[in-house]
């Protein structure tokens, strides 16, 4: 079984493993403490009060440490604890065990056990934690591709998919026949002629073939989960449509919202669809049509890819070879004649010379009129 996955512990904190050390030898210097505040009750005959009262507050010390320490062994299992956490209860079992020494009246030796939760990591340490955790990420991501056969943003894509059926295939009010119509028309050989559907025996011969529901079918046909295409003799193909497409894979990947009977998905889809300002009959015209899909499931539906797919597809790629545009080297002679630059030949006749071009006509200004001047009023320029 891999170990849990979980944050990487910030720069200075204790790894997991000194946490746990810490915290399980806090709590047992603490219990220690406790026994010994119990064993000088036993042995005094005078000042038994007081003595008890320390003996109680040492043993309620001992066991808030021992809480912290065995919560410390239960974050170091859960996954989705950061090693924050197990840093957090190490320091507790540390403080508690402390404050179990100190009301037994003992030596205060589980604060020595500070020292290595506060100790800074020198950077040998810190990059052997660090190729420690990369060495854990790459063994258990081989596990989990060996498991699975995808990478990891496929297996992400994998169960956002599955997160998406088990929300949208109950909406779509699908009986077990519908998906078994779909899985039919993705075959390409679900094909409609004379009022009745049949799924023919090989791909482009449609005639014959085994008859397929057709209640269901025009179902999905007038719900656009089906589109049909007209061939030459009149036969109408019949395959899922983008939206169709994505209603498949969701019905597949999550059939338990899927109803076993017809009259239980009409029931279903009659209970969504009932108003009381409705008549009755249009309540049941609206439950006898499907509901399309949830646009949304269809925009974030992807089809993941295994490894072997995409090696697959690489494989079939043609490489192509680099065009070659480094200059020659120093040495290796001129360039061929057929690839050298040629000079432009001389023009046989003298070049015309352009005619030009005609000049727009200026519009004549108006002559501003000049100002009168009083013969009493002197000029002013």
């Amino acid at each position: 079984m891999p170990e849990p996955v979980r944050a990487a512990a910030p720069f200075g904190d204790p790894s997991p493993q000194t946490c746990l050390q810490v915290a399980g030898e806090a709590a047992l210097l603490a219990v220690i403490a406790a026994d010994d505040a119990m064993a000088a009750v036993c042995r005094s005959r005078s000042g038994a009060a007081r003595l008890e009262v320390a003996m109680h507050a040492a043993h309620q010390e001992a066991v808030e440490a021992a809480r912290h320490a065995d919560r410390a062994e239960r974050y170091a299992d859960d996954p989705e604890m950061p090693a924050s956490a197990l840093a957090y209860c190490a320091r507790q079992a540390v403080h508690h065990a402390v404050l179990a020494q100190a009301a037994a009246g003992v030596e205060t030796t589980a604060a020595g056990l500070r020292a290595e939760l506060d100790r800074v990591l020198t950077p040998a340490e810190l990059a052997e934690r660090e190729s420690a955790r990369r060495r854990e990420e790459a063994q258990r991501e081989a596990e989990q591709q060996a498991a699975t056969g995808m990478d990891r943003q496929n297996r992400e894509q994998a169960a956002s998919n599955l997160y998406l059926a088990e929300r949208h295939v109950a909406e779509l009010g699908w009986a077990t026949g519908h998906l078994l119509v779909m899985e039919a028309a993705a075959t390409g050989r679900l094909y409609w002629r004379g009022g009745c559907a049949r799924l023919a025996v090989r791909h482009g011969e449609w005639t014959g073939g085994r008859r397929i529901s057709q209640e269901r079918t025009q179902a999905l046909l007038t719900a656009k989960f089906l589109t049909t295409a007209q061939q030459s003799d009149g036969t109408h193909a019949l395959t899922p449509s983008p939206m169709g497409h994505v209603a498949l894979e969701l019905a597949r990947l999550h059939q338990d919202g899927l109803h076993a009977t017809y009259h239980a998905a009409y029931e279903a889809r009659f209970a969504r669809v009932r108003r009381r300002h409705k008549r009755r009959d249009d309540q049941k015209a609206a439950a006898r049509r499907l509901p399309p899909l949830d646009p949304s499931a269809q925009k974030l539906y992807q089809k993941p890819v295994t490894i072997a797919e995409q090696q697959a597809f690489a494989s079939q790629q043609t490489p192509v070879d680099p065009v070659q545009t480094s200059p020659p080297a120093t040495g290796a002679g001129p360039l061929p004649a057929a690839n050298s630059p040629q000079p432009a030949p001389a023009p046989t006749t003298t070049p015309r010379t352009p005619a030009p071009a005609p000049q727009k006509p200026r519009r004549a200004l108006r002559r501003a009129r000049p100002i009168p001047v009083s013969p009493l009023q002197p000029a002013l320029w």
